[in-house]
């Protein structure tokens, strides 16, 4: 349950906003403080620069993507991810996502 909600009725509700893709949504958008792992930075500046958009745009679209369980990247991305992701050494993967922690002096 969510502030009252069930999940299924969530759900719906989500799915009932338009998707016109030519329509410009109005948001307001606040700044974060939010710390993330040296390389995966790395990764995701440059694909969000190969894509020609902000890290901002990328991580939202990755985010809202997640929340509705959508694969939010291509093949093609998927494979040019893999090359960042040697480029910038990121051996991480999605099993290490509640193991880390901090470098002491970081």
């Amino acid at each position: 349950m969510y502030h009252g909600m069930m999940l299924t009725e969530l759900h719906t509700a989500v799915r009932a906003m338009p998707s016109n893709e030519n329509t410009l949504i109005e948001v307001e958008r606040v700044q974060t403080g939010v710390r993330l792992e040296k390389r995966l930075v790395k990764v995701l500046k440059g694909l969000a620069e190969h894509k020609d958009m902000t890290l901002s745009e990328l991580l939202e679209g990755i985010l809202l993507h997640a929340l509705e369980g959508k694969q939010p990247f291509s093949r093609q991305t998927l494979e040019l991810i893999g090359q960042l992701r040697g480029i910038y050494g990121l051996e991480l993967d999605a099993s290490a996502s509640h193991r880390l922690k901090d470098r002491k002096g970081a």
